[in-house]
């Protein structure tokens, strides 16, 4: 009797977080694009790797960085179910580096899309302030089939020089946020390489503008280094936290890590993913 009751009791709670909980698995990752002097880093030699992690981790949204066309062609055509946004920063098409944001598409809808430059003029492809390359922020609104709900998710990449363009980014994409979420009450997500260390920066826009660092509230505590940023090099611990998933008051952050899976002595990328699991909150 007593087993039958356990049972009984196990069955309730499976089926009630099965069908309650609304969780998702998001990725943020600098694959670093595809530079012919990267020799044995070459992503000839990694391409496989990073595209195996990607598959292994199923991230619900994944948001990836420095992706040249034949690059997210390939992530394309190697992980199944997704599909994806995006455009390179160069033309508005396919020139240049992307900040694709790939998503399941057996749970999601893409309801809006859209891509806007770092600059003063964001609405045109353009170079921004004192950065040295343009630089771009994709966005998009996915429905959740399953949970009926509707999440924007934002993926940029900041200029690695200009420091006037790093702030000004920052501000534009809460600016852009802030416009597209207003009266809507949305969760929101913003992530990429901010080639910054907003841990240590006390002018955070994201935090006056109620988005937080996923790392500072994760429920678990956090997985791996501090640092993202491994410049390929296997022998040295990562120290640099440059790339972030910051979130906004409609979500919980259950776990969080960065992922330092190698091979050989190699790393897939000179980032490590950032990996976090989020709980979508009711309204």
């Amino acid at each position: 009797m007593r087993m039958k009751q356990l049972f009984i009791i196990l069955i309730i709670w499976f089926v009630s977080t099965t069908v309650n909980g609304q969780d998702l698995r998001i990725m943020t990752y600098n694959i670093r694009y595809d530079n012919p002097e990267d020799s044995a880093n070459s992503w000839s030699n990694r391409k496989d790797l990073l595209s195996s992690q990607i598959k292994f981790f199923h991230p619900d949204i994944a948001g990836i960085q420095e992706a040249l066309d034949h690059q997210v062609s390939y992530i394309d055509s190697v992980i199944n179910d997704y599909n994806y946004v995006g455009v390179g920063r160069e033309d508005g098409q396919t020139k240049g580096e992307y900040n694709a944001i790939f998503y399941d598409s057996n749970k999601f809808d893409l309801m809006e899309q859209g891509t806007f430059w770092l600059s003063e003029t964001p609405d045109s492809i353009s170079v921004g302030w004192d950065a040295v390359l343009p630089r771009i922020c994709t966005y998009a609104l996915l429905h959740h089939r399953s949970y009926d709900q509707d999440i924007w998710v934002f993926n940029t990449h900041f200029d690695h020089i200009g420091e006037e363009a790093r702030a000004n980014s920052a501000q534009l994409i809460v600016q852009k946020t802030e416009f597209l979420n207003y009266n809507k009450g949305f969760p929101v997500i913003v992530m990429g390489d901010f080639n910054n260390s907003f841990n240590k920066d006390e002018n955070n826009p994201f935090i006056d503008a109620g988005l937080t660092d996923s790392r500072n509230v994760s429920l678990i505590t956090p997985f791996g280094p501090i640092g993202t940023f491994n410049a390929f090099d296997y022998e040295n611990p990562a120290t640099k936290q440059i790339d972030y998933i910051f979130i906004n008051e409609q979500i919980n952050v259950l776990k969080y890590g960065i992922l330092t899976d190698s091979r050989d002595g190699k790393f897939p990328s000179d980032h490590f993913p950032v990996f976090v699991e989020l709980e979508l909150l009711e309204d």
